[in-house]
């Protein structure tokens, strides 16, 4: 930076800083007016997953200065369950794997040791093990004691957080992250084809997008992808199956679940939609890509051909709205690029569940332990988070979404249909040992690699999706036996084959 000419602030520097500063002097005022806090220091311990060098300071920032800075008479203690740093750097012998500790467990230690903390954040996973082992406070309560207004949080957040504690609030939230179906308006409308809806069913979309794809070879448009980047096929099954709750193994890994017909009817729908070319694939996206570079050109969009106007849906996270925006901004100094017109609708829905998508993320819940030392402060310091004032401060964000709707505007001044990213309650996890059979048995996966290999032969029709889901069965559960003696596998016995790229 140029010394000289960063000796002064510009006066529209100085003028957006005044704001700032009366933005806080007022919020200061608002949430300490006529308080009657006393002035004698305490402590409030937090406890996170993940600790560390980089990841305390990153969390301070976020959430505690500012309260800090409010209230001079709280000290804020940030406790790692794990510590990254140790995870990062830790060695281990060849041909051994590094121990790896279990999430859960090492939270609840945390939250039961001898100096257990007050306020504990977690991921929307770990809720319902923990309101079932009663590591948590129920905040009903409180909520109506001190009547803590919730009535523009996002239904699907509070509704969510609900559901994982049979109706009752055990945390909440200040931020989610969700998905929407995107749209090409422009490719349904020289399709002639009526734009997708709210809550359309996996089926109907998967119609939607035969009926739009159009074009051949090089010129082909598509009409649908699981996202944004083109997969190998099994990747979208897995996408598709955990929308409809399906599993691969049982709740023990000790038997495979695949040969049944939700199954079936997932690995056809998915097979027909590249036999069809429906959705690009590895072999579509190579043969551009070797395009482009003989012609002498690079892709700004690194494959995304949603972005690129090429397919007419795909499933995209909020922060794809800035992606979308900044092409489109910057559409003159991109060889005849037009920039997409599209609008968004929610996920497609399972029809057993169509008030529920697989795109909702909870990952920054905020409990009171119910062991908590300080349990006052640390209901205060949630309130805090979760009001209205914190709300209107964070919704600048382009990647997250505050969890109070009156902040929740569109990005940069776009018009799009909002309540698609809200309207859907999150997908509930299949099973809460989930993450516990992946690490008593880290030789799983093994029983998972053979879908790769027998999802390309269904859709190089050498077998039905039926024989292939018991092919994959049969060698799935040989895996899972194997792994009762020895959970690490090995690959000994197995043949693994490599993921198609």
């Amino acid at each position: 930076m140029n010394n000289k000419r960063s000796t002064g602030l510009p006066f529209r520097n100085i003028m957006l800083l005044g704001l700032t500063l009366a933005l806080l002097v007022g919020l200061l005022a608002a949430c300490s007016g006529g308080s009657n806090e006393s002035s004698e220091t305490r402590v409030l311990r937090i406890g996170v997953l993940y600790g560390g060098s980089d990841n305390e300071p990153y969390f301070r920032q976020q959430y505690t200065d500012m309260y800090e800075m409010m209230h001079p008479n709280i000290q804020f203690e940030i406790v790692g369950a794990i510590n990254y740093d140790d995870q990062r750097f830790q060695t281990s012998e060849p041909g051994k794997q590094p121990d790896q500790p279990d999430p859960y467990e090492k939270m609840k230690e945390m939250l039961t040791g001898q100096n257990p903390v007050d306020v504990v954040v977690f991921d929307y996973n770990m809720l319902r093990r923990m309101t079932q082992d009663n590591l948590l406070t129920q905040l009903d309560p409180l909520v109506t004691q001190d009547k803590f207004d919730l009535a523009d949080y996002v239904p699907t957040v509070i509704e969510g957080i609900k559901s994982a504690g049979d109706g009752n609030l055990y945390a909440l939230t200040p931020t989610f992250s969700s998905s929407a179906l995107f749209y090409n308006k422009k490719l349904f409308a020289d399709a002639g084809v009526t734009p997708p809806t709210d809550k359309m069913e996996w089926q109907d979309v998967f119609n939607l997008a035969r009926q739009v794809a159009s074009g051949e070879g090089e010129n082909r448009n598509f009409g649908f992808s699981f996202n944004r980047w083109s997969s190998d096929g099994f990747n979208d099954t897995q996408v598709y199956s955990a929308a409809l709750q399906l599993k691969m193994w049982d709740d023990k890994g000790e038997k495979m679940l695949v040969n049944s017909d939700e199954w079936e009817g997932v690995w056809s729908s998915v097979a027909s939609l590249y036999k069809e070319k429906v959705v690009p694939t590895h072999e579509f996206m190579n043969q551009l890509n070797q395009k482009i570079g003989e012609d002498g050109g690079t892709d700004p969009f690194y494959g995304d051909m949603f972005i690129k106007g090429r397919v007419a849906m795909t499933i995209g996270d909020y922060g794809y709205i800035n992606e979308l925006k900044r092409a489109a901004d910057n559409a003159s100094k991109i060889k005849d690029y037009v920039p997409v017109d599209w609008d968004v609708v929610t996920v497609p829905v399972n029809p057993k569940d169509p008030e529920t998508g697989g795109n909702i993320y909870l990952s920054q819940l905020m409990g009171i332990n119910s062991k908590a030392q300080n349990d006052k402060d640390a209901w205060e310091f949630i309130k805090f988070t979760n009001g209205k004032d914190w709300a209107k401060l964070k919704s600048r964000s382009v990647y997250e979404m505050v969890a109070r709707k009156e902040f929740l505007k569109p990005i940069g001044g776009l018009q799009y249909n909002m309540d698609a990213f809200t309207t859907l309650k999150p997908l509930p996890p299949t099973s809460s040992d989930a993450d516990n059979i992946w690490r008593d048995k880290p030789g799983i996966w093994e029983a998972q690699q053979p879908g790769y290999e027998l999802f390309q032969e269904v859709i190089n029709e050498t077998k039905t999706a039926r024989e292939a889901l018991t092919e994959w069965e049969t060698r799935g559960n040989a895996v899972l036996e194997k792994l009762k003696t020895d959970p690490t596998g090995g690959g000994g016995g197995v043949e693994v084959m490599p993921m198609p790229r």
